[in-house]
């Protein structure tokens, strides 16, 4: 798992870093481009980032206006974080190019090696 871990780092890090966004707004760009939005105790649960952590990331992102606050429609009381458009774009550039950049090394998407590893990889993700 860590060199798994260190391998994506690797491959990642360039390619958000060109974009201006850390690996922890990278996980929550990538959870907030899944859809809805979502609270803050949604995004550091999800991400596994501290409370105050989490809070921070999105600060950055809100700034950088890659995410937006909005109050939740059905309860007042709390505020819900949305990816922007300009958050959306980072992520399709990013997915892009790290598409193309795995595809070189691993081969072309549609080998069945690769589907495996893909199923393989949503089992671990969804287990933990």
């Amino acid at each position: 798992m860590d060199r798994l871990d260190r391998a994506v780092a690797t491959a990642l890090t360039p390619v958000t870093g060109a974009e201006g966004v850390s690996r922890d707004g990278w996980r929550v760009l990538l959870m907030l481009a899944r859809g809805g939005g979502r609270s803050m105790g949604e995004i550091a649960s999800h991400t596994a980032l501290p409370a105050p952590t989490a809070t921070r990331v999105v600060d950055r992102l809100v700034a950088a206006q890659l995410a937006f606050r909005r109050t939740d429609p059905l309860d007042r009381r709390r505020v819900l974080v949305h990816l922007a458009a300009d958050g959306r774009a980072v992520v399709e550039r990013v997915c892009g190019r790290v598409e193309r950049d795995a595809g070189a090394v691993i081969g072309a998407p549609a080998t069945t090696e690769r589907a495996h590893l893909a199923e393989l990889l949503e089992v671990l993700a969804t287990a933990s």
